[in-house]
């Protein structure tokens, strides 16, 4: 793989992967131009932007783990269990019935479609509600399917199907939202890695990897996850996700007309 192509998908995953316009979608049309993906370059650039993310929360995740015996650190943290459980039962029950669509342009374009103008609806109602920060479990069992769901159907964006799910349900905050779906995401998304990597490794998919390759993809996927998710936390203090909603519409609308003329598949 060319060294330049590993960078800029690197790029694209560390981008995508947790603002809610859909890292699937993007990869998608990338891949048209910058060729095939081995299933492991995806794990592991997927994993890069994980870390990421950890990073940035490492303080929090600390207070929650050390801070545990305190009852707004458990029940914080209790919610994050049960959001993470919800999503594991559901998640393999999922892959054993074998019910996930084609990662092709048309449904993801839909996805896509759907997603904006759901997401502008959930900002218009939360902007109803009162800006509360608050947890609840209601929210907690709610973002474990809505993770499900973002897995089932590609190009939902799984941070896009949590935040929203969240706002609607109770927590309004934006801040509050997008904090409780990033850090079940990161057990979330560690766990569908390491479940990735196991079968990968039985299906000896590892022979032939360019192991340069793979980690340039993790280093660079990591440092533009870092950059990109810190610049979100920022923005959405006094922005909607708005922006995000009408960029999702567009590019679902391209990706529908790519599809029509043969251009993606």
């Amino acid at each position: 793989m060319d060294y330049i192509n590993v960078i800029l998908l690197g790029i694209i995953e560390g981008i995508t992967e947790f603002l809610p316009i859909s890292s699937t979608g993007h990869l998608l049309i990338a891949e048209q131009w910058l060729g095939a993906r081995s299933d492991t370059f995806n794990i592991v650039i997927q994993a890069g932007a994980i870390l990421a993310v950890t990073i940035i929360y490492w303080r929090r995740l600390m207070d929650l783990i050390l801070g545990w015996r305190e009852p707004k650190n458990r029940d914080y943290g209790l919610k994050l269990l049960l959001a993470f459980g919800i999503t594991a039962v559901l998640g393999l029950i999922v892959k054993k019935l074998g019910f996930e669509l084609p990662e092709s342009a048309i449904p993801i374009a839909w996805a896509l479609i759907l997603g904006g103008f759901w997401m502008i609806y959930a900002e218009w109602a939360a902007a109803k509600k009162p800006p509360y920060k608050q947890i609840t479990w209601l929210v907690a069992i709610l973002v474990g399917i809505a993770q499900v769901v973002a897995g089932i159907f590609p190009g939902t964006s799984r941070s896009g199907a949590t935040i929203f799910v969240a706002m609607l349900a109770g927590t309004a905050n934006r801040p509050a939202a997008t904090e409780f779906a990033f850090l079940v995401g990161i057990p979330t998304m560690y766990a569908a890695s390491a479940y990735q990597i196991v079968k990968t490794l039985k299906d000896g998919g590892l022979a032939g990897e360019d192991w340069g390759a793979l980690g340039l993809g993790f280093v660079v996927s990591t440092i533009v996850a870092f950059i990109a998710v810190k610049w979100l936390l920022a923005y959405i203090q006094s922005n909607r996700f708005t922006v995000f909603a009408i960029y999702r519409i567009i590019l679902g609308i391209a990706l529908l007309g790519m599809g029509y003329f043969g251009i993606v598949s």
